[in-house]
């Protein structure tokens, strides 16, 4: 079973966003992560918009923060968002950084891809949405590498085709689907075995 949905995307990303939010139902088993490449003064604007769009509850990320499904887990305008975990502890749990930008990314979709993938291998999912430059690109090739579901959005449907051309390049995507598709994409290869898993456990 996934156990977290990493997002990124950039130029045109807030559209993407509210298309790619509205198609996942509230019952939606895996929580998700999204890093969007903005300004620091969106942050007031930014999750009320996107709520409008979403059957699940959108929150900027905390330091610390335990990943709960049911839940979209925002990053903050100028923090990196990671995934930190493993051995040590007995969940994974996000953290954030101010270290310098990456890709002249702050938050970066790199080092989201990249722990998400470190912490949960087979058991994560990368999207790459619309957006103008490679951030994305080394982080998805870590998810594939360790064994993760890779996605991301035809170029054609994108406002801007760089990222998602960049990676498809790269030869590191399992699937490329329209921007309308991939919410339907998810739900069906996330749906729970019999039973449903829909609960606030941590994972």
């Amino acid at each position: 079973m996934f156990k977290l949905i990493v997002i990124g995307t950039s130029f045109g990303g807030l559209d993407a966003l509210q298309v790619l939010l509205k198609g996942l139902p509230k019952s939606f088993p895996v929580p998700v992560a999204i890093v969007l490449h903005r300004h620091k003064a969106s942050s007031d604007r930014l999750i009320p918009l996107l709520q409008d769009y979403s059957n699940l509850i959108l929150k900027e990320t905390q330091d610390k923060e335990d990943i709960v499904p049911g839940y979209v887990y925002l990053a903050p305008a100028s923090y990196h968002l990671l995934v930190e975990g493993g051995n040590t502890v007995p969940y994974p749990y996000f953290a954030l950084s101010t270290d310098a930008p990456i890709t002249y990314a702050q938050p970066s979709i790199d080092v989201l891809f990249e722990t998400a993938a470190d912490v949960y291998a087979q058991k994560v999912i990368g999207v790459l949405l619309t957006g103008a430059n490679h951030d994305g690109k080394q982080g998805l090739a870590r998810i594939k590498a360790r064994g993760g579901k890779t996605v991301v959005e035809d170029p054609s449907t994108a406002s801007c085709p760089t990222m998602p051309k960049a990676a498809i390049a790269a030869g590191i995507v399992d699937k490329i689907l329209p921007l309308i598709d991939i919410a339907n994409f998810l739900v069906k290869i996330c749906q729970c075995p019999s039973g449903g898993c829909r609960g606030t456990q941590k994972l």
